[in-house]
């Protein structure tokens, strides 16, 4: 029997808009809003919050420093007013804190706040924090309740949906993680208007990302309106964000634990991506514009397996383009790269696997694929743009 998930609890004075991750009695809702987490004479998110976790009166707030004095602090009264002590814990920005000392530090921080199994962490920040906190949440006393607040657009439409929780090693991206599904998902799309612009492009990938794989109306709005979105227009970002979120949740929905295949189409691009966010050096490139350049070396690579024809690549590269997204990177060296690649987490009986398309909107899991074409690929996107 499915639970019955928290409605709202009054008129909200701005729109919001409600997205189920159908998970069983896992099932939590995405809220989308604009603005409502500002407020603290009326408090959207607590009410929310409280609808969601139930009973809760400590809850482990875990933020990114650059929001510690704009949303997190707003999240932080609201929650206050509502007579729940926190613990505040703020992490520095960027990939490097993915990482073992950080995670043993908040464990720390939580065992010395007196956190419990009643307890409640909240993220606030893009997808490092969400990553960490998660993690954070699932390990401690064997798993904490964990509420989403995602702040940059990358992580909204992706990295805060699904559960994927971990931190990085010296050798590969996320290798130490679970899947820890959240009490709920707060986006309100006003925390974007302070994002700078190179961290909100990155996340235009994942949403460019969502048509190429499984919705091609969604890919053909994205032609027309990819220069709009990168102007932050609120209608258009909110549908942008609206239809990622439900594609994500219908893939997560129909693959939670990547047990049937289906939800390692999420993944396109991000073999390769993963491969230079690594030898790159972690927040050199962001992930976002590594996804971008991954996204093309998987579709050169998809030609080269002739799974699909050039003009597939020329629709991408011009929605990438239009996106300010870029299509190639000058440091690519297929002898670095491939040894990460062979710890991917697709790879099956030590072959390497990829997500290719066959069509804009369709994409299929390819094993077995020649390492001189692999290598091809990483090449095109080196010598020269797209």
């Amino acid at each position: 029997m499915q639970p019955t998930l928290p409605q709202p609890i009054d008129l909200m004075t701005e729109p919001i808009e409600s997205i189920e991750v159908s998970l069983g009695d896992r099932s939590y809702p995405i809220w989308i809003s604009t603005g409502l987490t500002e407020s603290t004479e009326q408090p959207h998110f607590a009410k929310h919050f409280q609808a969601a976790v139930g009973d809760c009166t400590h809850v482990v707030l875990i933020h990114d420093a650059a929001v510690s004095n704009t949303i997190a602090s707003r999240v932080e009264q609201q929650l206050e007013q509502a007579g729940i002590r926190i613990t505040s814990i703020s992490i520095p920005s960027g990939e490097t804190s993915k990482s073992v000392s950080k995670l043993e530090s908040i464990w720390n921080a939580m065992l010395e706040s007196g956190t419990d199994r009643r307890s409640v962490v909240v993220a606030v920040g893009g997808g490092v924090v969400g990553d960490l906190a998660g993690f954070a949440a699932a390990s401690f006393t064997r798993g904490l309740r964990f509420v989403q607040v995602p702040t940059t657009l990358l992580s909204m439409v992706d990295s805060s949906v699904g559960g994927k929780t971990g931190i990085n090693l010296p050798g590969g991206k996320n290798m130490v993680g679970s899947f820890w599904q959240p009490q709920m998902v707060w986006i309100d799309t006003l925390s974007l208007s302070t994002l700078p612009d190179r961290d909100f492009i990155s996340g235009m990938a994942e949403v460019i990302k969502y048509g190429v794989i499984e919705d091609a109306e969604f890919f053909s709005w994205l032609q027309d309106k990819a220069a709009r979105l990168i102007e932050k227009n609120p209608e258009t970002l909110r549908y942008a964000i609206r239809k990622s979120c439900e594609s994500k949740a219908r893939v997560v929905a129909e693959d939670e634990r990547e047990t049937s295949g289906r939800r390692a189409i999420l993944n396109y691009g991000h073999t390769f991506a993963h491969a230079i966010e690594a030898t790159a050096g972690y927040g050199v490139c962001l992930h976002g514009e590594a996804v971008s350049i991954g996204m093309q070396m998987a579709a050169h690579l998809a030609i080269d397996m002739e799974l699909c024809d050039r003009s597939l690549l020329e629709e991408q590269t011009a929605v990438l383009s239009a996106a300010k997204l870029p299509l190639a990177w000058k440091d690519a060296d297929p002898e670095k790269m491939l040894p990460v690649m062979s710890h991917d987490k697709k790879v099956s009986h030590g072959k390497l696997r990829f997500v290719l398309p066959d069509r804009i909107g369709h994409v299929a899991m390819v094993g077995d694929v020649p390492s001189e074409k692999v290598i091809a690929a990483i090449l095109a996107c080196r010598d020269e743009p797209n």
